[in-house]
């Protein structure tokens, strides 16, 4: 972990640094190149700090384009844009994480009851398949922490279409061991693969497109299914207008809850918020029925710690680690404030433990770059690309929240 992502967010502005001078033409030549382990300079691998905000979107955005033009660095651009859909479009749609995650609940339970499922799973996971770069990227994945964006969808086709095992326990099983795992960009993600997503259209691996994009280094002739057909499923439900967050009153006595989504609280210090003590929110319990990756759990506690460390002068006294609403409202109870306020959670673990707050307001303010992007999620992506350059104007035109 630490070798790869080391997790502060001064390692983070140094990957950002190295990264710039790449972020136009090398960037959209190379990036889809896979080249295995510890060769992924080709591409950015800031995603398991942008996931966090460790770094926001905003911050990278305005260092390429600091540099080069958004016709030049396009690719680049969409690919973080990508992020912000993904999540714009499961806010007005957060039914669609319950529905994951109920499937992966009944998923589970046949994995449990069938011994022939247990064994296929195993085995994936294991990395103990017949297909080598499948068992390649299962290995990288839990050795590592991350995976190229290309192996990723080439993994989840695989493990759909031609292991046929759910997609909901591969999506969990990168959940679990993902630095950059983000409810959104990954469910979703797997659901487009699955061909849930754009309903009727699924991804499908190829041998060839595998061998062009690793150099050789595999080439899974014959070994793949080559037409399967999407998976059926439900039609999206009904989309909810996205959220506005709520207005944060700096005079009213408060308590901070710092949590995965957002380590960057500068903004809300900016705001006027001066609470009487900080909490941090554990929701890795929330990420999964199974076993999380100690790495993960290691990798966001050590990205906690060094948000405290960077803001201690505007906290007060922190406590750490609290991982129920109960324990958050007993805390919360015993300082005197008066409301609970904290960076909007998106849908995803975090947001399953402060739901259930009831005792004090909770106050979720968004950021101006969310409530500028997220309604524009409303359809497909390339509507949404259609508005990139109307958001990039606004967003330099802000405060780099």
């Amino acid at each position: 972990m630490t070798e790869l992502f080391p997790p502060s967010r001064t390692a983070a502005l140094e990957k950002l640094s190295a990264f710039v001078p790449k972020a136009a033409r090398d960037y959209t030549a190379q990036r889809n190149y896979d080249r295995g382990p510890g060769q992924h300079d080709n591409v950015s691998t800031l995603s398991p700090y942008l996931r966090h905000r460790l770094l926001t979107e905003a911050e990278v955005l305005d260092a390429v384009l600091g540099r080069y033009s958004l016709s030049s660095a396009d690719k680049f651009v969409q690919e973080v844009f990508w992020r912000t859909y993904w999540k714009g479009w499961l806010e007005m749609r957060p039914a669609v994480w319950g529905g994951y995650q109920q499937g992966l609940l009944r998923a589970w339970d046949q994995v449990q009851s069938q011994s022939g499922l247990r064994s296929e799973w195993e085995a994936a996971c294991r990395g103990e398949t017949e297909i080598d770069c499948f068992n390649h990227w299962a290995r990288e994945l839990v050795d590592t922490g991350y995976l190229h964006n290309h192996a990723r969808m080439w993994f989840a086709s695989i493990w759909i279409f031609t292991l046929r095992l759910p997609w909901e326990l591969g999506a969990d099983f990168f959940l679990r061991h993902l630095f950059d795992g983000d409810p959104a960009s990954n469910t979703l993600s797997w659901r487009w693969v699955a061909g849930l997503q754009t309903q009727g259209k699924n991804y499908v691996a190829r041998a060839s497109n595998i061998s062009k994009y690793t150099e050789g280094r595999f080439s899974p002739l014959y070994q793949l299914t080559s037409n399967p057909e999407p998976l059926d499923g439900p039609p999206h439900p009904p989309r909810m207008d996205a959220p506005v967050g709520d207005t944060l009153d700096p005079s009213k006595p408060s308590v901070l809850v710092l949590h995965e989504d957002d380590l960057s609280p500068g903004w809300l210090f900016d705001l006027g918020l001066k609470p009487l003590a900080t909490a941090t929110l554990d929701a890795t319990g929330q990420i999964s029925p199974l076993h999380v990756a100690p790495k993960v759990k290691a990798f966001k506690s050590a990205i906690m710690a060094d948000c405290t460390t960077r803001w201690s002068g505007s906290l007060g006294p922190l406590t750490s680690g609290l991982t129920t609403a109960q324990e958050i409202e007993d805390w919360a109870g015993a300082t005197g404030a008066v409301q609970i306020v904290t960076p909007y959670v998106p849908v995803g673990p975090a947001a399953t433990v402060l739901n259930y707050i009831r005792a004090l307001p909770v106050i979720r303010p968004l950021r101006a770059y969310d409530r500028r992007a997220w309604p524009r999620c409303s359809a497909g992506f390339f509507k949404f690309k259609a508005k990139i350059p109307e958001l990039v104007g606004a967003m330099r035109g802000l405060q780099p929240v």
